[in-house]
């Protein structure tokens, strides 16, 4: 048998494409969606890749874009390869038929990270379980960082940005090549690769390219200018160099990575700090993104998205920040309020509603409610659309993460298998829940339906992985405004969440805010 019958072999409009057969679906890894982005392309829009003659070999992913590794604290629990080379601009497709009449329903995948790590190569990743239940699956490489989101007075904003638009393009032309319908393209993403999706939704050059999305744990947002511009300019005081794209493109790969990560150590969505975003440009993001999507932009597109029930604890738990904050007390609460622009009116009533919880969970809540869950709530009771809200209530087997951000993920893919779930899951996560999962990521891609209420003045959301007294599933029910009551708190007084409440005045805050940071703030020993 010769290597073009036992393979699969797809015709694209820029050439022929080589995969695998794994497992019962066709696997084509590693595909050019775009030219590498460097040498005089470095900061540059992604530029179309050219047609090539001859069938292209898939059957490797292809190299992952430049990243600092995770530190000590996170790299137990998150896995993320590095694959050398400079065609990062890379994509990988499996499919259950490869064949421009099966016509099945795609979802794209959009990595999370902080804009900063991750890729497409990360194994819980893997699309497999997605074509096996007739979906095409789609996942792609971005530039990160200062290479996809610094920002310079000499090259355009949001490079990321801008290849993730390029990738969807390729997608709505080609993916009908692999079997899919580019009338029923789904988006999903997570963190970073959702907060991505809400700017892809409401940019213009992508209108008519989505039939529905998926936010897990990362909403509409565009990141202030001057905390990304502090960021570069950062690197750049301690590289000795201008803040401009071209000073930068000058600088080693490796040194560039590693004076990023210096500046960038002590980011994160609890303390804030410089950090790297996508950016209101005035083109690709011409207005703030959930600002857009609360007016109508997107229209005609499905939304499903949600959160896990302890967030903060991925952020908190691997440092030990969580003890520090607990020892903290009302000095860290005093942080919170400072990092969220609210009175005291709001961890009070936190602090009624849940007397049992430590300073540790409160600041947390506080701060994933401020930037996750408001912003969602406001995105549902404002869309005409379908709108389908979530939240994964699981706990991790492992000390202290609870159902901590991102611990869905080898739920959704069905990859509770590889040893790079259990990272985050523990051993023995539960398979019936990764079918509740998956199934319903399936059912949305298919027909917008994931299997419960769409959103209303109710405000029905689906928890998985919590059983409810006389649920008829133990796996998942559907609970009434299981967060208003936190989220009320938000309201009172004028304390309105648009985008964030009005900042506290009074010598108590001040005080507070000057004890903390003396205190060290949240800065990991």
């Amino acid at each position: 048998m010769t290597a073009d019958q036992a393979d699969p072999v797809v015709s694209t409009p820029h050439g022929a494409l080589r995969g695998r057969y794994e497992r019962g679906v066709a696997v084509f890894r590693g595909i050019p969606y775009a030219q590498p982005p460097f040498g005089p392309r470095r900061f540059r829009p992604p530029e179309p890749l050219p047609p090539w003659d001859g069938v292209r070999d898939a059957g490797a992913f292809g190299p992952t874009p430049p990243k600092p590794p995770y530190s000590e604290a996170f790299a137990p629990y998150l896995s993320d390869p590095v694959i050398p080379g400079d065609d990062i601009l890379n994509l990988n497709v499996w499919t259950p038929a490869p064949d421009p009449a099966a016509r099945l329903p795609v979802l794209v995948w959009l990595h999370g990270g902080a804009l900063t790590r991750g890729s497409s190569a990360v194994p819980v990743y893997d699309g497999h379980a997605f074509a096996r239940d007739g979906v095409v699956c789609v996942s792609l490489n971005y530039r990160l960082g200062v290479e996809g989101y610094g920002l310079f007075p000499d090259a355009p904003a949001n490079p990321g940005l801008r290849d993730q638009i390029a990738a969807l393009a390729w997608v709505h032309e080609t993916i009908e090549a692999f079997g899919g319908d580019p009338g029923r393209i789904t988006l999903f993403g997570q963190s970073a690769g959702a907060i991505s999706i809400g700017a892809l939704l409401a940019a213009p050059q992508t209108r008519g390219m989505v039939r529905r999305a998926v936010l897990q744990s990362g909403p509409p947002e565009a990141a202030e200018r001057t905390r990304v511009r502090r960021m570069v300019r950062r690197m750049a005081s301690r590289l000795r160099i201008p803040a401009t794209a071209e000073a930068f493109a000058a600088v080693d790969r490796d040194l560039l990575l590693r004076t990023q990560a210096e500046v960038g150590r002590l980011s994160s969505p609890v303390i804030g700090g410089p950090a790297f975003g996508i950016v209101v440009d005035g083109d690709v993001v011409p207005r703030d993104p959930l600002e857009a999507l609360l007016d109508g932009a997107a229209p005609g597109v499905d939304l499903m998205m949600g959160w896990t029930r302890d967030e903060h604890r991925l952020w908190l738990v691997p440092g030990g920040l969580m003890e520090r904050l607990d020892r903290l007390g009302a000095v860290a609460l005093a942080g919170a309020m400072a990092r969220c622009r609210c009175g005291g009116e709001v961890p009070r009533g936190y602090r009624v509603l849940r007397p049992e919880a430590g300073t540790a969970d409160l600041v947390g809540d506080l701060v994933t409610d401020h930037l996750l869950r408001i912003p969602l709530h406001r995105l549902a009771d404002a869309r005409t659309e379908p709108s389908y809200v979530y939240e994964f209530a699981w706990p991790s087997r492992l000390p202290g993460l609870g159902a901590c951000h991102a611990l869905e993920l080898g739920f959704v893919f069905d990859t509770g298998e590889v040893p790079e779930s259990r990272r985050l899951a523990g051993e023995g996560a539960p398979q019936d829940l990764a079918d509740a999962l998956h199934s319903a990521w399936v059912r949305f891609a298919e027909d917008g339906d994931p299997g419960w209420e769409r959103w209303d003045a109710t405000h029905p959301v689906r928890v998985f992985g919590d059983p409810a007294p006389d649920a008829p599933d133990p796996l998942a029910h559907t609970a009434p405004g299981p967060r208003d009551r936190e989220l009320a708190l938000w309201t009172r007084d004028a304390l309105t969440p648009s985008p964030v409440g009005t900042p506290p005045r009074g010598t108590e805050l001040r005080t507070a805010v000057r004890r903390f940071r003396r205190a060290g703030g949240l800065r990991r020993r």
